[in-house]
């Protein structure tokens, strides 16, 4: 899923070319959902892609917070290939539903996000908006996802991570003491 404003700056451009090749080499492997609204030519690339691939792809142009929650309550990957996140919530509420989050290292996102190949990991990370690398990271969900085991586990641990104001506070108490 892919869920938030549908700009450049999220990365929201690079989704039509996304889906469309990802459909095109994998037919039946993915099945994605678009929730957000923005540009309008963002918007009008994204709902051109719905002709190409009615079966795997859907597209809801909104702000709609109630949909939010029950996508990333059913969904696999939440994808966020941002160029700029200062912070990032959507990563943290994927989390919290056992989503697995798959972030371009920027900002906030490369701050709560590690990824599943290193120690101790739980996300799938990649280093540019792009593409490639955007391609490249789903490919290896694919591969995480054929490994249930593994992504049952990782599953567990993130939601399990505490992201709450009072583990902050604590840390920064411990900080300034």
């Amino acid at each position: 899923i892919f869920i938030g404003r549908l700009v450049d700056d999220k990365g929201a451009d690079l989704l039509p070319a996304f889906i469309s090749q990802a459909l095109k080499y994998h037919p039946n492997a993915f099945n994605f959902i678009v929730l957000g609204s923005g540009h309008y030519d963002i918007e009008k690339n994204l709902e051109s892609v719905l002709i190409e691939y009615p079966a795997n792809y859907r597209l809801c142009i909104s702000y709609n917070e109630p949909l939010s929650h029950q996508l990333y309550a059913g969904a696999d990957f939440l994808l966020m290939p941002s160029r700029v996140e200062p912070c990032g919530l959507n990563q943290l509420d994927a989390l919290r539903y056992g989503t697995i989050p798959m972030v371009r290292r920027t900002g906030g996102l490369q701050d709560t996000v590690m990824d599943f190949g290193d120690d101790g990991g739980f996300g799938i990370c990649f280093n540019k908006t792009s593409l490639d690398d955007m391609l490249h990271a789903l490919q290896r969900a694919l591969e995480l996802y054929t490994d249930s085991s593994r992504l049952e586990t990782i599953r567990k641990k993130m939601m399990n991570i505490n992201h709450s104001w009072e583990q902050s506070a604590q840390e920064y108490i411990e900080l300034y003491q």
